[in-house]
């Protein structure tokens, strides 16, 4: 299957220390499987910080995801986990690390499931804050259009991962 990364820059070398924490599935390397949003992303970071969109195109074999020793979470559908699970890895004071409901100790090798966009945003503060509950939340999102995202964790998921090719906007 091929993935797609966008940025201001061509990645040659996955750095995770230069990936940013506190993101839907904790700190990690993020593709999704359709162009499209790749390079809406790749022209958001260079509008942000210079330099000229790119998606960076990689080959990932899922199928060695079940013969694997890597830990993996995989959220088919928005659900009341996949909720919880973003909302704890983007707190910044969610302080349970044990918890199999984050991301934060990178527990989790591999991580994919749909992006909590724009959309979500307002239901999501909304649950925060307490105004919904976690099952008016789950009924909400299932009227949003979403879209996906592979998070990649450790050196050992990235090894998963090979470069085949870059697209230049």
């Amino acid at each position: 299957m091929k993935l797609y990364h966008g940025s201001n820059i061509e990645i040659n070398e996955i750095d995770l220390s230069r990936c940013r924490p506190y993101k839907d599935f904790g700190q990690g390397f993020y593709l999704t499987s359709l162009p499209g949003q790749a390079v809406k992303m790749a022209n958001r970071v260079s509008r942000i910080y210079g330099g000229r969109p790119c998606t960076t195109v990689f080959d990932f074999d899922n199928s060695l995801l079940k013969q694997s020793n890597l830990s993996t979470r995989i959220f088919q559908n928005p659900s009341k986990e996949w909720a919880l699970f973003v909302i704890n890895n983007r707190n910044r004071d969610f302080k349970d690390h044990t918890d199999t409901e984050c991301n934060h100790d990178l527990k989790y090798d591999f991580v994919t499931g749909p992006i909590a966009n724009d959309d979500l945003a307002l239901l999501f503060r909304q649950f925060s804050n307490k105004l919904i509950s976690v099952d008016t939340l789950v009924k909400e999102m299932e009227f949003k259009k979403l879209t996906n995202q592979y998070s990649f964790h450790t050196t050992k998921a990235l090894a998963y991962l090979k470069k085949a090719g870059v697209i230049y906007e």
